[in-house]
């Protein structure tokens, strides 16, 4: 009896639980340490579910580092989701010239993916952002420049989708990078 008790209360703070407190994937965890998740979201376009993300960032309070971790609910192939990202890109002021150019280049990195999979990227200073499929690393592109425009995507104010910012970031702000202070 007493063990049941222990069990269904166990179970039931296990459920009550806010997602705040959900691991970082160890891919995420390998490259930045310590780590939280700041917010999570959904991305639904035109009634159809295409994608969770969560954003984590560091744990101290000047940590620079943080990462966008996408769960897809849809089959894309990794260069429709490099001339989406180019094009939203552009949608925040990203020269088109430049935003073309790190289009192509993501083209040739991005893999296709099924419903369940994931793609993350995570940002280091001075080490530029690194993408991870299915929690391997596949491709690092260096710079702070294209950090601020691929995470701006969803974190900058002119993002093309401002509810799932707002889901992303929560009560906190966006990354230094983005935003510089808060």
């Amino acid at each position: 009896m007493k063990l049941s008790r222990v069990l269904v209360i166990t179970l039931t703070l296990a459920m009550a639980t806010p997602m705040s407190f959900a691991k970082e994937p160890p891919h995420i965890k390998s490259m930045m340490g310590q780590a939280q998740l700041q917010g999570l979201g959904r991305l639904n376009f035109w009634g159809f579910h295409v994608y969770d993300a969560n954003l984590y960032r560091g744990t101290t309070k000047d940590s620079q580092e943080f990462a966008l971790e996408l769960k897809y609910q849809r089959a894309f192939s990794g260069e429709a989701i490099a001339n989406r990202t180019s094009d939203e890109m552009k949608s925040i002021g990203v020269a088109d010239a430049q935003a073309s150019s790190w289009g192509k280049e993501l083209a040739s990195i991005l893999p296709n993916v099924e419903p369940g999979q994931t793609i993350a990227a995570v940002y280091i200073p001075k080490q530029g952002t690194s993408f991870f499929y299915e929690g391997k690393k596949i491709s690092q592109i260096q710079g702070a420049d294209f950090a601020k425009a691929f995470f701006g995507i969803w974190l900058d104010s002119k993002t093309s989708v401002p509810k799932l910012r707002a889901e992303l970031l929560g009560q906190g702000c966006p990354p230094p990078l983005i935003s510089g202070a808060c």
